[in-house]
């Protein structure tokens, strides 16, 4: 017999095997002797009193043997089958691939930055000199932006496909069995090359291929219909399906399309800052402690507020975590955050953002909100004075609207300067945030402080550009065999909901076939 049940469990016997079944066996009225096996499904901290415990959600099999289930996708040998080109090796691009090889289709992944240990050097380069290669950084690159910017797994997109599925696939290559059961799942930049490298040799070994170096630079069409690509300005590429997952930066594929007459849309998007407190504040503040149990993780939060029927969010919350530099051209400053899998840096930071509407940039350029967002990144640049310098200020004297006379320490590796934020954000964007901040203050004890530092800008929450697509068939509206997809298209939002994309995108391609 099999029976589901929540328990409630103390930090410090999550892993005691003994207590869970004498709580099992205590909730469910039996002995611990009947329970032949357990399975924890889901597991999450409740911090809502003042006594912190984690919640599981166990599979409990009485009386009978646990079945013995193992994920394990099958991957043929592709190699000599349909090409199917894939535009960016981000998670869509990655999933799309293997998907693309189940389905019995040969997956030829171009990705116009290096491979993610090549990558290395170049994300040095921005946090220690300043230097974008704007081929190769943050947001550019095998992996795509995730790879260097956390990993957190989060999603709500459970109707859009199967998250089991992807989190499987991460585990297959690699990441921890805690990702398959935790609420907020979570696999750090540290550990994330590895299972990307991993990935690509799932994929070589189906007989696919994975290209760096590679920037599509143009489409070849004809009469309604994509016949192929063309890279890095020269070389021709040809197959009847395209894959388009080149993430939510690549502005010069949204002006290539445009430039083709191939319909692309402005999209709303957020802007703001990033916020990075002391981690201990954050920890006394959710654990309602003097110091966090060594038992409990690093804690995090998620805030949010109407101003005026403009929503205010803060969104991934990093704790533990480090402020990085993300550009992706030269002379203009994007901030994201990350952290590593043990969460173990001194620094709690998240993007605190509000939301852009069409209406708020005027005229009718599909293109306008990428400009406008391209503009505020410059002009932040601008303010930091260069070598990716970020204008920063404390947190009560930026809603106080006064320039703060010094920074605390913080994370920002390429370093911060004082400098009035509101010069760089939007009018309507720095009132937003100055009237959000104190009332998220009033909701989580600790966190209006002048020991937190913003640090701008926040800008490339999402993409500021929709490439419209059927939602039948997945394919743009305008060219049979172009499939856009995930974030880069206005899709989805992170690395799973992304994943998903990439998968329905190569089952709709089956189909398409």
């Amino acid at each position: 017999m099999q029976k589901d049940i929540e328990i409630k469990v103390a930090p410090e016997n999550l892993d005691n095997t003994a207590v869970i079944l004498h709580t099992l066996a205590g909730a469910l009225n039996i002995k611990s002797s009947n329970i032949t096996d357990f399975h924890v499904l889901k597991r999450s901290i409740d911090a809502r009193s003042r006594v912190v415990i984690y919640r599981l959600q166990v599979r409990v099999f009485i009386d009978e043997e646990a079945p013995k289930e193992k994920f394990a996708p099958a991957y043929p040998n592709v190699a000599d089958q349909k090409p199917v080109i894939i535009v960016g090796a981000g998670p869509a691009g990655l999933f799309a691939a293997l998907q693309c090889i189940q389905n019995g289709m040969k997956p030829i992944v171009l990705e116009r930055g290096k491979d993610v240990k090549q990558r290395r050097r170049d994300l040095a380069a921005i946090n220690k000199q300043g230097l974008v290669n704007t081929e190769s950084n943050y947001c550019y690159g095998e992996g795509g932006a995730g790879t260097y910017s956390d990993g957190k797994l989060y999603t709500r997109s459970n109707k859009r496909g199967d998250v089991n599925q992807v989190l499987e696939i991460f585990v297959q290559h690699g990441a921890k069995q805690d990702i398959l059961i935790d609420a907020r799942p979570h696999i750090g930049t540290n550990k994330l090359p590895q299972i990307i490298t991993a990935i690509r040799e799932t994929i070589l070994a189906a007989g696919g291929e994975v290209q760096f170096d590679r920037k599509v630079t143009d489409f070849i069409l004809s009469e309604g219909k994509i016949k192929g690509v063309v890279v890095n300005g020269e070389e021709q590429l040809l197959a009847d399906a395209v894959i388009l997952a080149t993430g939510h930066s690549a502005r010069d594929m949204y002006e290539l399309l445009h430039e083709k007459n191939i319909l692309v849309e402005a999209k709303p998007f957020a802007l703001g800052v990033r916020i990075e407190h002391p981690q201990s504040i954050i920890d006394a503040a959710q654990y309602h402690c003097d110091i966090r149990s060594p038992f409990l993780p690093p804690a995090n939060y998620s805030l949010v507020e109407q101003v005026e029927d403009r929503g205010v969010f803060s969104f991934c919350m990093c704790p533990g975590g480090i402020i990085a530099p993300c550009a992706t051209y030269k002379e203009e400053i994007v901030v994201n955050g990350w952290s590593p899998s043990k969460r173990n840096n001194p620094f709690a930071n998240s993007g605190t953002v509000v939301q852009i509407n069409l209406e708020d940039v005027s005229g009718t350029d599909p293109l306008r909100m990428m400009n406008f967002q391209a503009a505020i990144e410059k002009t932040a640049f601008q303010l930091g004075g260069g070598n990716l310098v970020a204008p920063a200020q404390r947190m009560i004297d930026f809603v106080e609207n006064r320039l703060s006379v010094d920074l605390p320490k913080n994370s920002y590796l390429p370093g911060t300067k004082s400098a009035m934020l509101r010069d760089t954000l939007p009018d309507f964007v720095f009132k937003s945030l100055q009237r959000a901040l104190p009332k998220f203050g009033k909701k989580m004890k600790g966190y209006y402080t002048n020991e937190a530092i913003l640090v701008g800008v926040e800008s490339r929450s999402s993409s500021p550009v929709r490439i419209p697509r059927e939602k039948e068939s997945f394919q743009h509206p305008q060219v049979a065999g172009l499939f856009p997809c995930a974030e880069g298209a206005g899709y989805a939002g992170g690395i799973v909901s992304a994943a998903i994309d990439g998968i329905n995108c190569a089952n709709a391609v089956l189909k398409f076939q």
